[in-house]
């Protein structure tokens, strides 16, 4: 329970549903520290885990809170900034997900008697051929699937999404009939929750030690290679990005590619961001990818949680070095080392991986 209105109307219709339900809210950061000290927002914050406890006691269930700090800065927060330094942008929420909301809580189930565990994530699980998948919500505008591509079967069968087949409209009117208003009009934060006013690059400075060392100004380059200007040190940026570049040419100019080795940053056009192939690493789950090659005229991928999924062409594996290429129908714009790659057949989430 995060505090906030998906978690706490999936306790309400859990209830309903005459389940027994413990409410588990999880600190996994400390956001009074120096480098966190700005706004606090999101879940994990000292007013929402008070806000969750409140919840849990209106309803009348017992309700439990989990220190998670540890495994989260050494798993997610540590991730994070090593993949930023080298010269990839991140998708915290997918390793939290499956490491911590998933992978943790099930040990503390285990332990206090439960069978399953439920979020308030907007997805809904599936069976087919025997298999459990992770399957797309009926609000297909707020579909969370791209963020849960990781968890295992194991973990599927032991979940709950009880609001999967509900729209955002119908989770805020449920909220208001159960006289929780303040939760049906409150406006929700987009942001990373241990990253203050959004900051990316503040949180990298004051989190790692020797950043002025391996962070300083070098050469904005065109595709050829040659110097176009500088930039003030390649973590401050984002392939696409456009704004904040600090150079004039004279045209519109986009981040296109980032080289921490060389301190490099290149930048394009808006059509150079365009391609119609990736590579990443792990690629399936649950089916095979041989199955995926056989069905790829059924297969699409996404390559950003707000993109369009568009149908995959081809994909080849190396089992020796375990990485993945994907040939897409379509070009995509935008793809992002760091980021992740979502496979899907029909409604069904079928494979994914980390693009390289």
């Amino acid at each position: 329970m995060s505090g906030g209105i998906d978690s706490t109307v999936s306790a309400l219709l859990l209830l309903e549903q005459g389940y027994e339900v413990i409410g588990v809210t999880f600190r996994t950061y400390d956001s009074m520290k120096e480098s966190c000290i700005a706004k606090e927002k999101g879940c994990c914050t000292i007013e929402s885990i008070m806000e969750a406890k409140h919840n849990a006691e209106r309803m009348g269930f017992e309700h439990r809170i989990v220190d998670f700090r540890d495994t989260f800065k050494r798993c997610v927060i540590q991730n994070f900034i090593d993949e930023y330094m080298s010269g990839r942008t991140p998708n915290p929420c997918v390793l939290c997900n499956s490491t911590i909301k998933w992978g943790e809580m099930l040990h503390l189930a285990d332990e206090l008697g439960c069978d399953y565990i439920a979020t308030g994530h907007y997805a809904r699980i599936a069976e087919r051929d025997g298999h459990v998948y992770l399957a797309t919500a009926a609000d297909t505008k707020k579909d969370q699937t791209y963020f849960l591509w990781m968890l295992t079967e194991e973990q599927l069968r032991r979940t709950i999404f009880p609001l999967g087949d509900l729209t955002k409209n119908q989770v805020r009117e449920i909220a208001r009939q159960h006289g929780y208003e303040k939760l049906a009009t409150k406006r929700e934060s987009q942001e990373i929750c241990f990253i203050p006013d959004d900051d990316y690059r503040a949180f990298l400075r004051a989190n790692v030690p020797d950043y002025y060392e391996r962070v300083h100004a070098g050469e904005y380059v065109d595709a050829e290679g040659k110097v176009l200007g500088m930039h003030e040190g390649f973590v401050n940026y984002t392939i696409g990005q456009r704004k904040g570049l600090g150079i004039a040419l004279g045209h519109p100019a986009y981040v296109t590619h980032i080289d921490a080795a060389s301190n490099r940053v290149t930048l394009g056009s808006n059509d150079d961001l365009f391609a119609t192939e990736l590579s990443c690493r792990p690629l399936g789950r649950p089916i095979t990818i041989a199955s995926c090659s056989e069905a790829s005229s059924s297969l699409m991928a996404k390559v950003r949680y707000r993109s369009r999924a568009v149908p995959v062409k081809s994909s080849i594996i190396n089992h020796q070095s375990q990485i993945s290429s994907l040939i897409f129908s379509e070009p995509i714009w935008g793809i992002t080392p760091g980021q992740s790659v979502v496979l899907y057949q029909d409604n069904l989430v079928v494979g994914g991986g980390i693009i390289i």
